[in-house]
């Protein structure tokens, strides 16, 4: 069975588009529980666009583009995160931004992610300030029991930040998504074959 949960050393690194490209190659259906910001196209419609694979609704659709936390407060939406339970079955979920983004006042993604031991695959970018990013991020998540399955790096190779981050943080590189120009299904498709093995997500 395929379910993972994808999180990011940080916001707008590109984990929306490495979990649609592994939700297309899984064929698991996609789930966003918190959608902050709804004036753009939101991470759903993304990856319904260029995965094609069934994309679960949010549990949560908040207007104002902040942090999860904030976003309720200024909305008046009161999350429940006991409601939070992902469903069953083949599954990719993608939380917000870094690991330790608020849900609310009292619980960040990361606290989910220990209720539902769900193997978490961490995004990293490749970009300068990766390396203590990346291994902050698995320290925090590896300090909490969460389950950490490997690293996906997005962007240009930097093969000596990459390795070492793997080597110094003991998680396994399962391989990196680079920038795609243009961003079409297609050219995602060809990049995640090209890039990562799928048996290493089957």
């Amino acid at each position: 069975m395929t379910r993972f949960v994808v999180t990011g050393t940080d916001t707008g690194i590109g984990k929306t588009i490495f979990s649609a490209a592994l939700a297309q190659a899984t064929g698991a259906p996609y789930w966003k529980p918190i959608q902050s910001g709804l004036e753009e196209e939101t991470d759903s419609e993304v990856v319904a666009r260029l995965a094609g694979v069934a994309v679960l609704p949010e549990a949560w659709r908040l207007v104002t583009p902040a942090s999860p936390h904030r976003a309720a407060e200024i909305d008046g939406v009161n999350i429940d995160v006991e409601t939070l339970v992902p469903p069953p079955g083949n599954l990719i979920v993608e939380g917000a931004g870094g690991a330790l983004v608020p849900v609310t006042r009292t619980t960040l993604y990361a606290d989910l992610f220990v209720k539902w031991q769900l193997p978490v695959i961490v995004c990293a970018r490749t970009a300068l300030g990766t390396i203590n990013h990346s291994l902050l991020t698995i320290e925090a998540l590896r300090s909490r029991g969460v389950p950490i399955y490997g690293l996906a790096f997005l962007g240009d190779a930097v093969p000596d930040s990459e390795a070492i981050i793997a080597e110094i943080s003991g998680v396994r590189r399962l391989g990196r998504l680079p920038l795609i120009d243009p961003l079409t299904r297609e050219n995602l498709v060809q990049a995640f074959v090209a890039n990562f093995d799928l048996s290493d997500f089957t």
